[in-house]
């Protein structure tokens, strides 16, 4: 019989939701167990939808308290990719309505930028790239919080899996058309995916899932880096720009820390080692260490210091936003 909490982590995969508890001294007792769900959270006209969102929480809070014997839900965090531009009806409808079915006091909406960056280094000074399908960058001195890129695939995500595999696929047609710039082996693999390489904008442009298809390339990009240049070159662009955004948000006094996290540390060393030296020469005084968790872990993190009052992390309109309603 204790107080609980609900971490929830929504992204472009579909919802994943964690339950602990704290006990009545305070400590946590972490996380008792866990549901997921393939749907990811519907977005629409209003931004990201709250009833799509509560629709697939609530049954799952439910069916986790029952199981873990947690009494009450005292705090919830939600960590949300598009919150910091589509999250306004989150942040108008979420409170009210938890308060309302679950009995909740403390909510906390939080960009998934914010949530990958807590996963992966806590709360401590420093950066984070996100690094999957897109790329964004958060970095904080403990005061405020700062982004740099996560404008997707069309106008930013540089260094992201969209990216390199676009470039990589551009390289492919480049040795099709016999033009300077081209890659061969880069061009086989292509082919070997997509089929020939003139149906290739039909397996790409017409897709809504544009961007993930384009990703897919990334690691065929990779595995073709130790022999070919072209390859080599692309990922080290990747990395340039993974070490740009970096830069753009991490703090410069002391000896801020940076991680890298999210799926694109797949392809490991042809992306992992130029991005290593391109961040000892743009950030010297940073450390780089390995991140520690992901954004879920994030989320647990924000909520168990909710929970105790050991919160610590800056506040923000649009990337951290914490509600308690009064007490009585």
């Amino acid at each position: 019989m204790s107080t609980g909490f609900l971490a929830v982590d929504s992204g472009g995969s579909g919802l994943r939701v964690v339950v602990g508890t704290i006990g009545d001294g305070g400590g946590g007792h972490g996380p008792l167990g866990r549901r997921a769900s393939r749907d990811p959270v519907r977005t629409g006209a209003h931004g990201i939808d709250p009833g799509h969102l509560l629709g697939q929480l609530l049954p799952m809070a439910r069916a986790l308290t029952a199981e873990g014997g947690v009494t009450r839900i005292d705090t919830v965090v939600v960590g949300a990719a598009g919150l910091a531009t589509l999250g306004d009806a989150l942040r108008a409808e979420l409170p009210g309505a938890l308060a309302r079915e679950l009995g909740v006091r403390t909510v906390a909406l939080v960009a998934d930028a914010v949530t990958a960056y807590v996963g992966a280094l806590g709360p401590r000074a420093g950066a984070v790239m996100a690094a999957g399908t897109g790329l964004i960058a958060v970095g904080t001195d403990l005061t405020r919080w700062r982004r740099a890129d996560g404008w997707g695939h069309l106008l930013g995500d540089c260094g992201g899996g969209a990216w390199i595999g676009r470039a990589g696929l551009e390289a492919a047609l480049r040795a099709h058309d016999g033009r300077e710039g081209g890659s061969a082996p880069l061009l086989a693999r292509a082919e070997e995916r997509f089929g020939p390489a003139a149906g290739l904008p039909g397996q790409v442009y017409p897709r809504p899932d544009r961007p993930a298809v384009l990703a897919s390339f990334a690691p065929e990009v990779a595995a073709c880096a130790a022999t070919d240049p072209v390859a080599a070159e692309i990922l080290g662009a990747a990395a340039r720009h993974l070490a740009d955004s970096a830069a753009a948000v991490c703090p410069a006094a002391g000896e801020p820390l940076v991680a890298v996290t999210g799926g694109l540390t797949r392809l490991g060393d042809p992306l992992l080692v130029p991005l290593g030296d391109e961040l000892a020469k743009r950030l010297p005084q940073a450390r780089w260490t390995a991140a520690e968790g992901d954004p879920l872990d994030g989320s647990v993190r924000v909520a168990t210091a909710l929970a105790t009052g050991s919160f610590t992390l800056p506040g923000d309109d649009r990337m951290l936003w914490v509600t308690t309603a009064p007490d009585g």
